[in-house]
């Protein structure tokens, strides 16, 4: 019989419980948080009060979606980090009272690789599309941006990352900086689908490695918009499409120079992606041009795994699971891992 797993993700805003089957996801709800928009980022205090909020009502919608009953469950999978320290205190702590009442094992996941094996989610009724082992991850989300060889489902190697700022952080605290609104990412991408990706220059850093860094692009953003705004009040109201278009054209470019580079280095041609920016369009786009033109196999998770969510920690759990791995209750949450 396949083990059954509940997975609980609070590393950040969105509370999420989902339950899997094997591999198979029957449920996974998530519970989003709206009042950090008015502050421009995810304030943590709020963030954690929430999650204490939202996490009883979660998980009991999760159970009873899944049709499933606690005492049914195999184990519990929770993240452990890394994310805001207060709202893992609160999924952490959840999880081990749940384990403990029920007597049923405790596994931690690391939210990283949650991300890097949402691939391995599967949905009843619809066709198996996972990679092969080793493949590349491209992992880029508001906090991380690395390409991760995956040797195993266990097995992670970091062979390039971000030296300074995440891209996902570049999207949000540029789009600050344009004054359209938080998050960034999704109102960047949809202004860039009516840009001209080609129309503005921004400067691109010239790192050695596989390493990244998007501190110099969000530089000279700023210094582009000042300037413009100088000339012309109006200038970023007219033109507000092209400056997305070519912006989101710069990052992508970083992104996948570094990604090309790793797959040549490696030989390896199974390449997937993680993490919330791998749900914009033009990432999305572009990964599946450079794999049709460079004989890759591209894996895109569903958009509705690429955000924060607990069917990921869920079948990262499952792998933990069948590999004897298990958290004493002492375990503590932690904000970088």
């Amino acid at each position: 019989m396949e083990p059954i797993i509940l997975g609980i993700e609070s590393s950040c805003d969105d509370t999420s419980a989902a339950v899997i089957r094997g591999r198979v996801m029957a449920s996974n709800v998530i519970a989003s948080q709206q009042v950090h928009k008015d502050f421009g980022g995810v304030v943590p205090e709020l963030a954690s009060r929430a999650h204490e909020l939202n996490i009883v009502p979660v998980v009991s919608e999760a159970l009873s979606k899944a049709g499933v009953k606690a005492s049914e469950l195999s184990a519990i999978a929770f993240t452990r980090g890394p994310g805001l320290l207060g709202s893992l205190l609160v999924g952490t702590s959840f999880a081990k009272a749940f384990s403990l009442s029920l007597d049923v094992p405790l596994v931690e996941v690391n939210h990283l690789q949650g991300h890097v094996l949402a691939s391995f989610i599967r949905e009843e009724g619809k066709e198996v599309h996972e990679p092969s082992f080793p493949y590349l991850c491209l992992l880029v989300s508001g906090g991380n941006s690395q390409i991760v060889r995956v040797n195993g489902p266990l097995s992670f190697e970091i062979l390039g990352q971000t030296i300074d700022d995440a891209v996902g952080e570049a999207f949000d605290k540029c789009s600050k900086m344009m004054g359209l609104g938080y998050p960034g990412g999704p109102v960047i991408d949809a202004l860039a689908a009516k840009g001209d990706p080609s129309r503005f220059t921004f400067a691109k850093p010239h790192i050695p490695g596989l390493d990244y860094s998007f501190s110099g692009v969000k530089t000279s953003l700023l210094y582009f918009v000042r300037d413009a705004l100088k000339e012309d009040p109006d200038f970023m109201e007219h033109n507000k499409e092209d400056i997305c278009a070519s912006f989101q054209k710069t990052l992508i470019d970083i992104l996948m120079d570094k990604l090309i580079k790793a797959a040549k280095q490696t030989g390896i041609r199974e390449i997937a992606i993680g993490g919330g920016v791998s749900a914009n369009s033009g990432l999305r786009a572009r990964i599946e041009a450079e794999g049709r033109k460079r004989g890759w196999h591209t894996y895109l998770p569903p958009l509705r795994f690429t955000t924060d969510n607990a069917a990921m920690i869920a079948v990262a759990g499952y792998f933990h699971f069948l590999a004897g791995s298990r958290a004493p209750l002492d375990t503590a949450p932690l904000a970088r891992c």
